[in-house]
C-alpha cells in the first residue's frame, strides 16, 4: 500500500471508501498521532472501522527494521512499501530540543565523493507520505521532536514537489505544527532547486553543502559544481537572501590534507563575502572504504585559528551519531531491497 500520509481530505476519502469528508478528518488526526491500525480510530463508527481494518492490515505503507541508538542519536532503518529501503535519525542536543532528520531520496544521484550515500546511486525518490512517515517513526521514540532538517539521505532540492508537499503536511496548523523556521533543507548546491526555494518564499533554513571553496578541489569531490561552479552557486545564494532575508548556512566537511590548508581558508573567506552565511565546520565521519581522512586535532585548530585571522562566521559541530552510521554522510542502506 502506498502511503497514507500527506493526502488531501478528498483523496484519503478516495483511498479508504470513506463517504463523508469528517471521517477523512478523522482518520488524518489519528493518522498524525501515529496509529498504526484504523481499529485505534475511536472515533470513527466500529463498523466503519472493522471494514478499513479488514482491508489495510495497517496504516502505515512502511516499517521499521532495524534501531540504532547513541547517547544523542537514534537511527531507524525503514522498509517502504515496495522493499526499497532508507535511514532517518532522531537527534537529541541534551536540553529538551529533539530534531528529524528525515532523507528525501532513496540512494543518491549527486555522487559527492565523501558521503555513503553517494555510492548508492540514485534508487527512486519518495513520496511526501513516505517523508512524513519518517517523522512518525521518529516521532512515536520520544519527546515532542521540535526541528526539522533534510539532511538525510539524498538531494532534497532535485525531489522538489514531494518535499514542498511533505514540509506543508507537518506545518499545518491542525497537524503537526512544526514552525517553517525550524525546518533546514540541505543541498549540495543544486542551482535550480535553490532558484525554485527562493521563489517559494516560505521561511524554511538553507544550508548549504560547500566543502570546498575551489573550483579545481570543489569538481573533484562533488560532481554538481562541474554543472554549477562556484561563482554560479555564489550568486543564486545572493539572490536567495534578496528575496529571503534569511542567513545560510554553509556546511563544510573537514577531508584531511584537501580543504584545511591556509589557501583552503582564504578561498572559503573570498567565497562568504557578500552572503550573510555562518560556516559549519563538521570533520569527516568515517566511511568504510572511502579514502578519506579526519583531520586531527591540531590540524582543525590550525584552520580555525586561519578563519578567526580571516574574519569568517564559523562553528565547530561535534558530530552526533557517528557511532551508529547516523552522522553526516553515513547514511545508506546496504541494498535496494532489504530483507526481513
Amino acid at each position: 500500500m502506498e502511503s497514507l500520509y500527506a493526502l488531501s481530505n478528498e483523496d484519503l476519502m478516495d483511498k479508504l471508501g470513506l463517504e463523508k469528508p469528517f471521517q477523512a478528518r478523522i482518520v488524518k488526526q489519528f493518522l498524525l498521532k501515529g496509529a498504526s491500525s484504523f481499529s485505534e480510530m475511536t472515533s470513527l463508527p466500529k463498523a466503519e472501522r472493522e471494514r478499513l481494518d479488514s482491508k489495510f492490515h495497517s496504516t502505515f505503507s512502511s516499517h521499521v527494521t532495524a534501531k540504532s541508538e547513541a547517547p544523542s542519536a537514534v537511527k531507524l532503518a525503514i522498509k517502504l512499501h515496495d522493499g526499497a529501503v532508507i535511514e532517518c535519525v532522531r537527534l537529541s542536543d541534551g536540553k529538551d530540543r529533539h530534531t528529524a532528520c528525515l532523507s528525501s531520496q532513496v540512494g543518491c544521484a549527486m555522487g559527492c565523493a565523501f558521503c555513503k550515500t553517494g555510492t548508492m546511486g540514485l534508487v527512486r525518490n519518495l513520496s511526501a507520505g513516505e517523508i512524513v512517515e519518517q517523522f512518525i517513526h521518529l516521532q512515536a521514540l520520544g519527546s515532542r521532536i521540535s526541528h526539522i532538517v533534510f539532511m538525510g539521505m539524498g538531494e532534497a532540492l532535485s525531489n522538489f514537489t514531494p518535499v514542498m508537499d511533505a514540509i506543508e503536511e507537518l506545518h499545518r496548523e491542525d497537524g503537526l505544527n512544526i514552525s517553517y523556521r525550524k525546518m533546514t533543507i540541505s543541498t549540495c548546491g543544486f542551482v535550480p532547486g535553490i532558484r525554485k526555494l527562493s521563489e517559494l518564499s516560505i521561511p524554511v533554513r538553507l544550508a548549504v553543502s560547500l566543502v570546498d571553496a575551489e573550483d579545481d578541489v570543489r569538481s573533484k569531490l562533488m560532481r554538481i559544481n562541474r554543472a554549477y561552479p562556484l561563482s554560479v552557486l555564489k550568486a543564486e545564494l545572493q539572490r536567495f537572501q534578496h528575496r529571503s532575508d534569511k542567513r545560510l548556512t554553509l556546511e563544510y566537511c573537514l577531508l584531511s590534507g584537501i580543504n584545511t590548508t591556509k589557501e583552503s581558508a582564504e578561498a572559503l573567506s573570498a567565497f562568504t563575502r557578500g552572503l550573510d552565511a555562518v560556516v559549519n565546520l563538521i570533520p569527516w565521519n568515517p566511511v568504510e572504504g572511502l579514502d578519506f581522512k579526519t583531520p586531527s586535532r591540531r590540524e582543525t585548530d590550525s584552520f580555525c585559528k586561519e578563519l578567526r585571522r580571516l574574519g569568517v562566521n564559523y562553528t565547530l559541530r561535534m558530530e552526533k551519531g557517528s557511532s551508529i552510521g547516523g552522522a553526516c554522510g553515513q547514511l545508506a542502506s546496504e541494498s535496494r531491497k532489504a530483507k526481513d
